[in-house]
């Protein structure tokens, strides 16, 4: 049988991700009429047109979307397979760092883990991303280098490791008639609550655990993070719920707040860090997770 020309390959993932041929001619360093005619090659063996002239403009085909991951992530196994394996010198390192977290992870260990990167990595840049609808896929594409959050599926192919866990804790106004006597569910429940979600929602786990025991609770303010939570707080005699590292970190910061355990049965959280398989062997994204577990670890 014989074997495919493997450099149609290079040039199919250049013409794919420059979107014209004089594009991927000089990243190639080949001319333009040289380009031209390995396009008609990659046409001609894959029996597609791959780009097709629309006004000023080359289009990919349908059938060149549908290979346009597959394509770059071949390419990118490929270079990594032909290269030596040698450590990265972080003195000299200069990347971004894309990093999925909500402000529970930021506020708790952002700080922490760029201290690390300047102190390591100083010509690194560390860039947090909120969450999002669309958040499942910047891992599934390798859009971003880092995926922090509670464990979820992932899919099969994706590389998810655990950082640590937690569990939510109450947080009030440090003289709170809470703290006056024992709480109890019921007390609990008595008390107005602040809600925490992005999409607006007042009802979750707690108000699950609270009906199995006949209570129900008062939402009266419904706000998209946690940190916006706590200082939503104020001078009210309003409870919020949140993570025990969220609680520790208002506390830390001297703002009047006091945690308490809640009393009713709560799932522990499992916090997880996840990446795309293309950085699994990268020495610099390699030194990134290992930062991540050493800082959260520490914590």
């Amino acid at each position: 049988m014989q074997l495919p020309d493997l450099n149609l390959l290079i040039a199919l993932d250049a013409l794919l991700e420059e979107g014209s041929v004089v594009g991927a001619a000089q990243r190639m360093h080949l001319s333009a009429p040289a380009m031209s005619r390995t396009l008609a090659r990659i046409r001609d063996t894959l029996g597609d047109p791959v780009l097709v002239k629309i006004g000023r403009r080359m289009v990919p085909t349908p059938r060149a979307l549908l290979l346009r991951d597959q394509v770059r992530d071949s390419v990118a196994g490929a270079v990594r397979l032909l290269q030596p394996e040698r450590e990265v010198d972080l003195a000299t390192l200069e990347r971004h760092f894309d990093v999925h977290a909500n402000d529970t992870f930021t506020g708790s260990f952002g700080a922490a883990l760029l201290e690390r990167v300047r102190r390591e990595a100083p010509r690194c840049v560390l860039r947090f991303q909120p969450e999002s609808d669309t958040e499942a896929h910047v891992v599934l594409e390798g859009k971003t280098d880092l995926y922090i959050s509670a464990m979820r599926p992932m899919g099969p192919d994706v590389h998810v490791q655990q950082l640590f866990t937690t569990t939510f804790v109450g947080l009030a106004r440090d003289d709170h008639p809470i703290f006056d006597d024992e709480i109890t569910p019921q007390r609990f429940a008595s008390y107005d609550h602040v809600s925490v979600s992005r999409r607006g929602r007042t009802a979750g786990p707690i108000d699950v655990a609270l009906q199995a025991l006949g209570l129900q609770r008062t939402v009266s303010l419904v706000v998209p993070s946690f940190h916006s939570g706590v200082f939503a707080l104020g001078s009210s005699s309003m409870i919020v719920s949140l993570p025990e590292h969220v609680a520790a970190a208002a506390e830390q910061l001297g703002i009047r707040v006091r945690s308490f355990a809640i009393p009713i049965p709560l799932e522990t959280i499992v916090v997880i860090q996840a990446w795309h398989p293309r950085w699994q062997s990268d020495p610099a994204h390699r030194w990134l997770r290992r930062a991540v577990r050493e800082v959260c670890g520490a914590h």
